[in-house]
C-alpha cells in the first residue's frame, strides 16, 4: 500500500486531488493547517513519527499576493519554512516530496515560453518567497518534484472564475486588465497529472522541477471575457492597463510556461485553457 499525504487539503488543489479515482494500492491522508502547521517543525517532526508517508503532496501555501507584501513574515512562514520543514522530514524518513510553486518565481519581462531553467527574479513577496521554497527543498532533499503553475482556477474555494462570475451579476461593467498575459490553469487538470506522479513507481528519476498549466496563452481580459460568455451572462467587459489598476503586489507581465518537459517526462495530455473552463464553469452552475 502507497501511503500518500496531502497538505492543504482544503485548498483548491487538494479538494481536487479528492475528486481523483486512484487505484486501490494508494492510501491518501488529508491534512489541513488544523491537523498539520507544516511552519512548525516541531509539529511536522511530531506527525511524521506517527504514521510514515511514500509520498508527500504539498498544496499548502500563503496565496494572498497582495497581502503578503505586509505580511511577509506569515508569507514566508508557509512558502519558504514549511517546504523546508517537509523537505528535510522527506529526507529523514526516505518518502518523495511533491511541491507546488508558481509562474511569479519570473518577472515576466521575457516574450518567449519560459522554461525550468530559466532564470528566476521575482518580483513580489509572494513570489520571493515561493522562490525560497523551491530552494529550501533542493538544498534538503533529492527527492522530490517542483510543480510550477500558473492561474489556478476549480470549482471549489476562491479564484478569479468565481469572482468573475460574482462580479458580472453584481455590476453594471467590468474593466478587466489586458497587458498581462499568462495562462489560467484548472486545478483539476493538475489534480489529475499529480494523480499520475503519485501512481508512478519510478518518482525517483524524475526529480527536478516542472511547468504545468493548461495549454495555450490568454491575458486576464480574455479569461474574464471566456468566463462571461461560456456561463451565458453580459455584461460589459472592457480592457485595461496594468497602472490603472494599481496593486500592492508586482505581477509578471508574460509569464506563459514552457510544458514540453513534463509531456516528455510524463506522456501527459494537457487540455487547452478554454476547453478546461468550460468543464469547470459547468460544474458551478449544476
Amino acid at each position: 500500500m502507497k501511503r500518500v499525504l496531502i497538505t492543504g487539503a482544503n485548498g483548491q488543489l487538494g479538494r481536487e486531488i479528492a475528486c481523483v479515482d486512484f487505484d486501490a494500492e494508494t492510501l491518501l491522508i488529508f491534512a489541513d493547517r488544523n491537523t498539520l502547521d507544516i511552519s512548525d517543525i516541531k509539529a511536522v517532526h511530531a506527525y511524521f513519527k506517527e504514521q510514515k508517508f511514500d509520498i508527500i503532496v504539498n498544496c499548502a501555501a500563503y496565496t494572498a499576493v497582495d497581502k503578503a507584501e505586509t505580511e511577509q513574515t506569515e508569507c514566508y512562514a508557509i512558502n519558504e519554512t514549511g517546504a523546508r520543514n517537509l523537505a528535510e522530514v522527506c529526507a529523514l524518513y526516505n518518502s518523495f516530496l511533491i511541491h507546488i510553486s508558481t509562474d511569479f518565481v519570473f518577472d515576466g519581462t521575457s516574450p518567449l515560453l519560459l522554461n525550468e531553467d530559466d532564470g528566476v527574479n521575482p518580483l513580489s513577496v509572494y513570489g520571493a518567497s515561493k522562490l525560497a521554497g523551491e530552494r529550501a527543498i533542493t538544498a534538503a532533499t533529492n527527492r522530490f518534484i517542483v510543480i510550477r503553475t500558473s492561474w489556478l482556477y476549480s470549482s471549489f474555494g476562491a479564484n478569479f472564475v468565481k469572482t468573475i462570475l460574482r462580479l458580472c451579476a453584481e455590476k453594471p461593467l467590468l474593466n478587466i486588465i489586458a497587458d498581462q498575459i499568462g495562462t489560467p490553469t484548472y486545478a483539476a487538470d493538475l489534480a489529475q497529472f499529480i494523480a499520475q506522479l503519485i501512481m508512478n513507481d519510478n518518482l525517483q528519476a524524475h526529480t527536478g522541477i516542472y511547468h504545468f498549466s493548461n495549454e495555450g496563452v490568454a491575458s486576464w481580459y480574455d479569461f474574464a471575457i471566456s468566463i462571461r460568455d461560456i456561463a451565458g451572462l453580459e455584461t460589459p467587459i472592457f480592457p485595461i492597463e496594468t497602472f490603472q489598476y494599481p496593486t500592492p503586489a508586482t505581477r509578471p507581465r508574460f509569464s506563459v510556461m514552457n510544458k514540453k518537459k513534463v509531456k516528455d517526462s510524463f506522456g501527459f495530455s494537457i487540455p487547452y485553457w478554454r476547453d478546461s473552463l468550460e468543464v469547470c464553469i459547468k460544474k458551478i452552475k449544476q
